[in-house]
């Protein structure tokens, strides 16, 4: 599905993304469900994926059937060659992949010794084959996909903790959300060429249950009390406020954009750097 280009459509059409072939990963909660839900909104046809099966089933519920427009699949993105298989599949079963949010990520708190560094332990090996590794397999796998299209849109979720030192994020999730920007910004300079434009949503602090399995389980209060002498804006900001730029991201809108990061932070990045 070509999606439209600004210059050939009305305005009013550019964020049409009816029909759009597309994956998000991390899709049964948080960010990616909001996104999924967003897209199929607006008459995209939508696969979450996600490695907690019950979630899924959640989530598949809440969203509906949508005139069979959702598909729900469990997806190990660590798991490499299952990746690589997945897309591939998705796109043949499909005809083709136009949009793909490559979100799925996790927070995991590591042992901190006093006078030391936190990190290199196992937390530090998870988080960083979740949110760099198994955010890279989805990448190069919906890369190969689009590229032999010669067209698609790929949206990456890194962070403002990747793109300044963050005193609430462990050392792991700073690594690896730096990482993923300059790894966005690579691939966007290698895939242009063929079409495919990508991009990063960098969101500062949302409420989502990223952090819950792993040890951190500060109470909302705390957390909102952490947070807001950070945020200009005063408050956390809620899975629906990261819709409108994904819609952007996705949709002919944004025809002119590749290689840029884009943070929803409520001001956070502004407070920083004061």
């Amino acid at each position: 599905m070509a999606l439209p280009e600004p210059t050939t459509h009305p305005l009013q059409h550019i964020f049409d993304v009816t029909g759009a072939r597309t994956l998000v990963t991390g899709g049964a909660s948080g960010l990616g469900l909001a996104i999924a839900e967003a897209m199929l909104d607006c008459g995209a046809r939508v696969t979450i994926a996600d490695i907690d099966q019950a979630g899924l089933e959640a989530a598949a519920a809440r969203l509906g059937r949508r005139d069979g427009r959702l598909t729900a699949e469990r997806l190990d993105i660590t798991d490499r060659p299952a990746v690589a298989a997945f897309v591939a599949a998705l796109a043949e079963r499909q005809g083709g992949l136009d949009v793909a949010f490559v979100n799925a990520g996790i927070s995991l708190k590591s042992q901190r010794v006093e006078g030391e560094l936190d990190g290199l332990d196992d937390a530090w090996d998870r988080v960083l084959d979740v949110n760099l590794n198994g955010t890279f397999a989805v990448l190069k796998a919906c890369a190969a996909v689009m590229r032999r299209q010669g067209a698609g849109r790929i949206i990456v979720t890194a962070s403002t903790a990747g793109l300044r030192a963050d005193p609430l994020c462990g050392n792991s999730y700073v690594a690896a959300k730096a990482a993923v920007v300059n790894l966005i910004r690579q691939a966007a300079l290698q895939l242009a060429p063929f079409g495919v434009r990508v991009n990063a949503i960098a969101p500062g602090p949302f409420h989502t249950g990223i952090g819950a399995a792993g040890g951190i389980r500060r109470s909302r209060e705390e957390a909102e009390a952490k947070w807001r002498d950070t945020i200009p804006l005063g408050r956390m900001g809620d899975p629906a406020e990261i819709r409108g730029l994904a819609l952007l991201l996705a949709s002919g809108a944004s025809s002119f954009m590749t290689g840029g990061v884009y943070p929803v932070d409520g001001g956070a990045l502004v407070s920083y750097a004061r």
